[in-house]
């Protein structure tokens, strides 16, 4: 039963090792009617694989079929830091170049090195994040 403030996914099992459970998600085709269904990456149907670390990984076997969850503030905070922040990054960037009187051009090429850096540093922290970001399973 989904919890309050959870997400959920229904997945199968595809790979059992010591303390991990490999789930195969399909994530579902949210935006049915959309007419820019196809070139949007939220809106495709597509399978997933998520590493779940558990205590007792030999309760489960390759093709179970289990639910896995996260808090929705895990999706939220995903959302913000992959999407939002660096949108604002690279606004912020391109004013304060085109204010200092830069060409549009090289504000525009300054943006986007400024947008490749953050996704750079934020694959740095890649160890970290997935500490915090914490699935769950539970056998259907």
């Amino acid at each position: 039963m989904k919890q309050p403030h959870q997400i959920e996914h229904k997945g199968t099992v595809a790979f059992v090792g010591r303390g991990l459970v490999c789930v195969e998600v399909e994530v579902m085709e949210a935006c049915g009617s959309c007419a820019s269904r196809k070139a949007c990456a939220m809106g495709s149907s597509e399978k997933r694989e998520i590493l779940v670390s558990v205590d007792n990984a030999e309760e489960y076997a390759v093709g179970d079929v289990v639910r896995v969850s996260a808090k929705q503030t895990v999706g939220i905070a995903a959302v913000f830091f992959c999407y939002i922040l660096p949108l604002i990054v690279m606004v912020l960037v391109l004013a304060v170049m085109v204010s200092l009187g830069f060409l549009e051009g090289t504000s525009a090429l300054v943006a986007l090195v400024s947008l490749a850096t953050y996704y750079a540093v934020l694959a740095l922290f890649n160890k970290r994040i997935s500490q915090k970001v914490v699935f769950t399973i539970n056998k259907i």
